[in-house]
């Protein structure tokens, strides 16, 4: 049986976090709630990373780093029109 490319994420998702977990056993409902959600976090939390580091190098995004030592996010105020067309449609 051929596994299109969802399925094999999911698979390779249920069998990094037994991995992980090696006597964990749930039902499906707690598989899909729970294991599939922290794998999902993992694997975006990097691509998160990179799009916030390309989005400020690009100044359309402005980063500022807190007295708590991490770094804040937020709108650059000076670039809305850029930021605009980049959201139309088409653009993303």
């Amino acid at each position: 049986v051929m596994c299109t490319p969802d399925k094999s994420q999911i698979a390779r998702d249920v069998l990094a976090y037994l991995a992980e977990h090696p006597d964990a056993q749930d039902t499906f409902e707690g598989i899909v709630e729970w294991w599939l959600l922290e794998q999902k976090i993992k694997r975006q939390t990097a691509e998160v990373r990179e799009v916030l580091d390309n989005l400020a190098a690009r100044k359309l995004i402005l980063e500022r780093r807190a007295g708590d030592s991490r770094t804040r996010y937020r709108l650059n105020r000076r670039k809305v029109k850029a930021i605009n067309a980049f959201l139309k449609p088409g653009n993303l």
